[in-house]
């Protein structure tokens, strides 16, 4: 998985690529726990994601949670048709905001 970047102010946006999956994820929880200092609004672009576990979707909740406590959002953007029903099926969609 790549983890492309850009930060404004206190909005950051992650573009993610690949498979976030076991073997990922521990990159991805690492980017929640450096970069995400000041941030209070993260977008996730998926629209090159092609695969995601619940290993993923563990760490999507911890950068929810994070953000939640300090009153900032995580919007998912442009997420594939089979990740979009991972997110219906596990109830992810009314957790985070599905663009």
């Amino acid at each position: 998985m790549q983890i492309s970047k850009e930060r404004k102010e206190d909005r950051l946006e992650w573009a993610l690529s690949g498979r976030l999956d076991t073997v990922t994820a521990p990159q991805l929880q690492e980017a929640v726990k450096t970069d995400l200092e000041g941030v209070r609004n993260l977008t996730i672009d998926m629209a090159a994601l092609e695969y995601i576990t619940s290993a993923g979707l563990r760490v999507l909740l911890q950068a929810s949670k994070k953000l939640g406590a300090l009153g900032g959002t995580v919007a998912i953007q442009n997420a594939n048709k089979e990740i979009r029903e991972v997110f219906k099926i596990t109830g992810f969609d009314t957790i985070l905001h599905v663009q």
